[in-house]
């Protein structure tokens, strides 16, 4: 059997021609995103600033601006209303209450009442203030774990200069997908931080693969200038690439258009993580091997003793 093939011929791509645009714009992405956090910040959903989530079908087409206006009545804070699934499913999201669980539950009972008979209650959730702000900090604390146990792997895995490599590109993935919540203060919630945390493990995937082609380069092509060894890596890799960014995409697309409001969010931020990841593996993480610049001789004696070891193992 043959093996799928998208580019029969390696290409020449000059990638390294275009890593300058690529380390200005990604400067710029990570600068407008830190600017927006700290000026805009995110929408964070009820998982981390606590409240009351109501799942309602009617019994018809959802009426929300009717719905809204009997909720407005009651007085409750701002309520957020839309539709999850089909025409007659409706998600409510009331703000945190002051007075407890007590008065969360006293909330959802008013709630219930407002919207009538004809209205079905299927599922609340409650999340109080205190909760949110420990689910903040166990994110960040699993983001920056992650992080930093892909860097100590890469090191162990190839060299300290690909893990600088590797870090720099997979956090530079992390913050342009927070950047795009901000923008268009998307819901951040505990689904968008598993998005966020599948993202950075799809990015090292592609780093490492096109790490792996760059030290078998630099084995075989021992006087070849480290720039062109770079753009041979990536040629060699870009149809790997290719195919794995396809059908990673189709995967998401379809989650995106059939898996409601509930995966939206998660779909976006995967979706979004898929082409900044690839493109990181590109423009970010294989130009900064060029400026770190690895021990080659080092490399090229563990190539030269593997074939003495094989012989005195046999």
């Amino acid at each position: 059997m043959r093996p799928l093939i998208v580019i029969r011929r390696v290409p020449k791509i000059d990638f390294m021609r275009w890593h300058h645009f690529g380390f200005a714009f990604s400067a710029l992405l990570s600068v407008l995103t830190v600017v927006l956090f700290l000026t805009q910040g995110l929408n964070y959903g009820i998982d981390f600033v606590g409240g009351t989530l109501i799942e309602a079908r009617t019994q018809g087409p959802a009426d929300l601006a009717a719905m809204r206006a009997k909720l407005d009545s009651l007085k409750l804070g701002e309520a957020s209303l839309q539709q999850f699934g089909a025409a007659n499913e409706v998600l409510i999201r009331l703000p945190q209450q002051p007075g407890g669980d007590a008065a969360q539950m006293q909330a959802v009972q008013k709630a219930r009442d407002a919207l009538g008979p004809g209205v079905e209650i299927r599922r609340t959730e409650v999340v109080g203030p205190s909760v949110g702000s420990e689910l903040i900090r166990a994110g960040v604390l699993a983001t920056v774990l992650a992080l930093g146990a892909i860097m100590i792997y890469v090191w162990f895995r190839f060299e300290w200069q690909f893990g600088v490599g590797a870090t720099v590109a997979t956090l530079h993935d992390v913050i342009t997908t927070v950047g795009l919540f901000a923008i268009f203060q998307l819901e951040f919630n505990l689904t968008t931080l598993a998005a966020i945390l599948t993202i950075a493990g799809y990015s090292i995937n592609d780093t490492v693969v096109i790490y792996d082609r760059v030290r078998e380069s630099m084995r075989k092509h021992r006087t070849m200038p480290f720039r062109d060894l770079i753009n041979l890596a990536l040629n060699e890799t870009l149809s790997r690439t290719i195919l794995t960014v396809s059908t990673v995409a189709l995967a998401v697309l379809a989650l995106l258009i059939f898996g409601g409001e509930v995966l939206r969010g998660f779909s976006i931020a995967m979706l979004w993580g898929i082409v900044i990841g690839t493109y990181s593996s590109l423009f970010i993480a294989a130009p900064i091997l060029y400026y770190v610049q690895p021990n080659r001789r080092a490399i090229a004696k563990e190539a030269a003793a593997e074939p003495r070891a094989e012989r005195a193992a046999r």
